[in-house]
């Protein structure tokens, strides 16, 4: 699956995004899909994970409450809705897929996933 990440931008402190994820070349709906984060010069943080159909979702706890993960498998999308943003937010937002079909779980682990995005800069200024 290929996977075109879009939405980041520069935002002030307590704005929000939506970054989309658009995949394309297999059944969308048989991937668990991830977003993840990096910092230059820091490992790439796991963010947030849904399941095949939506119906399950992970956050890493610093985002809870805050960021929302969800996907639309007719358009073969994924979404990452960030608000009350923080400066500490501040990265390069990448989006990962792994073939999990038949079953239905959430992935946290980098190596877990076989396919990525190219990133969208997330920039929050205080």
């Amino acid at each position: 699956v290929q996977l075109q990440a879009s939405g980041g931008g520069l935002v002030q402190a307590g704005d929000s995004l939506r970054l989309s994820c658009a995949g394309s070349g297999h059944t969308f709906s048989r991937y668990t899909m991830g977003w993840f984060r990096q910092v230059p010069g820091k490992e790439r943080e796991f963010v947030a994970s849904i399941s095949r159909s939506g119906r399950t979702t992970v956050y890493t706890d610093s985002v809870k409450g805050r960021f929302t993960i969800s996907r639309d498998n007719a358009k073969n999308t994924v979404y990452l809705q960030l608000n009350s943003l923080k400066p500490e937010d501040t990265a390069v937002y990448y989006c990962a897929a792994h073939f999990t079909y038949p079953h239905e779980k959430t992935m946290r682990g980098l190596g877990e996933y076989s396919y990525w995005g190219q990133g969208t800069l997330v920039t929050v200024s205080s």
